[in-house]
């Protein structure tokens, strides 16, 4: 646990979101463990830290989460990163907006595959975008009427970094990134200036889109159909593309899926020389597969690597992992493929190649293999690049990723066999670009030397762009510039995170503090200064031009429209609520009913936490998928299944509401002879019908 979450913490963009974002680490679900993690990450950052930190409420809440990390047993690190990176996903996630007036322009990222822009969005946005341009420069030609910048003074002591360690190891040297030279602030209560109304003459009158009224009994989208994103999803997530291709028809089978973490096989000796002869990697090329995988080390490295082998058995590096993940698979024998095309188990070729890269890379090595009676660890040491790792030969064609080298932010190591073992993490602080080996109570700086002979399990890379950094220096001046504005704009905290952490933060999104008329929802007024920072124009001029995105928002109301969307919403729900606790206790009275219907419990669930005020999306169409099977073509009841009974009117109400199906229904008839009899039984007839 504590090798896993130092290595969390030594991401940058993750902790500096739960430092700077405070805002947005909110959530209703228990056992709210973004907050704990939070509460964790500031008192580690700390300037004034105790010595070390100890995560209790972490700790307690993943074992309410998951109960095989309850006792006092050995675990795998990278379980408890997945388990925790999950919940965290689970607690923050948010509905990923699909508006008509999205604005999203030229320079969108394609990282985010979530956030589709249309071209009519980006037009209606360049428009607005220009219009505003115009009267702003009219406006500023009056000297008389400039608004003061508001921004934080920059700190004198900001160049001695303090370097955070869990155990007393506190050192100092001299911070070189720009990333601590960019300091900006509200300046002063935001929260004050918001009114509560939209500005009579705004000035994108086109902004805000005709409200298109719904009925109260439409039925709803589907929760599967809804997309959500978090920043675990924004900093980890990226995209891989799988082809299979039928060697009898030709026919391509093409299958897209996200991964927040990959899990590479260490190749043996075997696997190292089919993927080093030179015969293998002309047919890689000829297919469009990683035959270029090792031209970044360059042959005579990979010359001095293997004279080595002749001495300390095979050499494996982090390249050779990669290109055997990403190699192409032969599927024929007892691993046929059954090709849709000719519906028959036909030879194949299976490769895949990521199609969108990660903020972060999470690389997990298999080491562990677990047979049925026992478990085995591969100890091969495995040599990982410390800077400059390249995934652009394992990229699809059609990839639009623009960096694709990284840097290794921190490595986790295990010690001992796949029974018993010991856990430490080497990571490199962000302040000082230092090595430091976290060793449970024990934190010791290390060399580079020191990280690339440890044993490694898991690595967490970072992208490595000089761009960003020159765009940073470049915002840092402008700042410095004190330029009088006209007009202040309000930007999201959340992307301002992005900018100062990521490679590539992609376009302005800010939407994270309005709703979908423009305005700010109801609900995040009350704490409006902690989801945006005040800009001047100078610097929200060149950051929009640079990055698009948006929409610009230098005036704050609270929004109306949702206001009375959420009236309408508890309206809708008590409604709901009200007449189904009148249908179910008349169905409770009824003392022999023809007919019962089943409805599945986890839908049901899903409801109750939705007409109760625990979530704010509706459940969507009901599912009777789970709780029904389909035998010799007509769908049962599943014996067993997690479902409920409610009466006819019941069913009809809620159907009329959310739709769905199939409709399952048991029909009880009581046998002829005497109740009191022991003979006596009740016989149950199974009826469904196709909607």
């Amino acid at each position: 646990m504590n090798a896993a979450l130092q290595a969390l913490s030594n991401c940058p963009p993750l902790t500096q979101f739960f430092i700077e974002c405070v805002g947005l680490v909110r959530t209703d679900k228990k056992p709210a463990l973004c907050k704990s993690y939070q509460k964790l990450i500031t008192d580690l950052w700390h300037k004034n830290r105790p010595s070390y930190v100890v995560p209790t409420n972490l700790f307690q809440g993943i074992k309410a989460v998951n109960p095989m990390f309850r006792g006092y047993s050995q675990q795998d690190s990278q379980e408890f990163l997945r388990c925790l990176m999950d919940q965290l996903h689970e607690e923050l996630k948010e509905p990923v907006e699909e508006l008509e007036d999205q604005s999203q322009t030229a320079g969108a990222d394609e990282d985010e595959p979530d956030e589709p822009a249309e071209p009519h969005e980006a037009n209606e946005a360049n428009t607005l975008i220009s219009d505003e341009d115009k009267v702003s420069r009219e406006r500023q030609r009056d000297k008389n009427l400039i608004n003061e910048l508001h921004r934080a003074d920059l700190d004198k002591d900001e160049d001695t970094a303090t370097i955070i360690s869990s155990q007393g190891a506190v050192k100092h040297s001299k911070a070189t990134d720009s990333n601590t030279e960019i300091q900006i602030s509200g300046g002063e209560n935001i929260g004050s200036k918001l009114s509560s109304s939209p500005p009579k003459s705004a000035i994108w009158p086109n902004f805000n889109p005709a409200h298109k009224k719904v009925s109260m009994f439409a039925p709803p989208k589907s929760k599967r159909q809804r997309k959500y994103r978090s920043v675990i999803s924004d900093v980890f997530d990226g995209t891989i593309i799988s082809s299979v291709q039928c060697l009898t028809c030709d026919r391509v089978s093409v299958t897209l899926e996200n991964f927040q973490d990959i899990s590479l096989p260490i190749p043996g000796k075997e696997d190292l020389a089919r993927l080093h002869s030179a015969t293998h990697q002309t047919s890689l090329v000829k297919t469009g597969s990683c035959g270029e995988a090792y031209a970044p080390q360059g042959w005579i490295a990979f010359v001095l690597e293997y004279i080595k082998s002749w001495f300390w058995g095979p050499v494996v590096t982090l390249q050779d992992c990669l290109a055997a993940f990403f190699a192409r698979d032969e599927l024929k024998g007892d691993n046929m493929y059954s090709c849709e095309k000719c519906k028959k188990l036909r030879n194949g070729v299976k490769f895949c190649k990521v199609q969108s890269l990660p903020e972060i890379l999470c690389i997990h090595l298999k080491r562990f293999r677990h047979e049925l009676m026992f478990s085995t660890k591969i100890s091969t040491h495995v040599s990982f690049p410390l800077d400059g790792l390249d995934l652009q030969p394992f990229l699809a064609k059609d990839s639009s990723a623009q960096t694709t080298t990284y840097d290794l932010l921190s490595v986790i190591c295990h010690h001992g066999t796949a029974s018993s073992g010991h856990y430490v993490a080497y990571c490199r602080n962000d302040l000082n670009q230092m090595w430091y080996e976290f060793d449970d109570q024990s934190v010791t700086e290390v060399s580079e030397s020191c990280v690339q002979n440890a044993e490694a399990y898991v690595l967490f890379y970072k992208k490595s762009s000089e761009e960003v950094q020159k765009e940073r220096r470049r915002v840092t001046a402008l700042l410095d510039m004190m330029e009088p504005s006209l007009l202040q704009f309000y930007i999201s905290r959340q992307w301002l995170n992005k900018f100062r952490t990521f490679a590539e933060p992609g376009p302005i999104s800010n939407r994270d503090f309005l709703c979908a008329h423009g305005g700010v929802p109801p609900h995040k007024a009350t704490y409006i200064d902690e989801l945006v920072v005040m800009l001047p124009q100078n610097v929200w001029d060149h950051l929009y031009s640079r990055y698009g995105g948006g929409p610009a928002v230098n005036h704050l109301y609270v929004c109306h429209t949702c206001q009375l969307e959420i009236e309408k919403l508890e309206k809708r729900r008590k409604n709901e609520l009200d007449m189904f606790v009148r249908l179910n206790k008349a169905f409770q009275e009824e003392e022999s009913p023809v007919v019962i219907y089943c409805i599945s419990m986890h839908w049901f669930r899903e409801w109750e936490a939705f007409v109760k005020g625990k979530d704010n999306d509706p459940p969507g169409p009901i599912d009777n998928s789970k709780i029904a099977i389909n035998k010799n073509g007509h769908v049962t009841l599943k014996q067993g299944a997690d479902s409920g009974q409610i009466s006819e009117e019941t069913w009809n109400f809620l159907h009329l509401i959310h739709g769905g199906g199939p409709v399952v229904t048991v029909r009880p008839s009581v046998s002829h002879q005497d109740p009191d009899a022991p003979q006596a039984e009740e016989k149950i007839e199974v009826e469904t019908r196709a909607l």
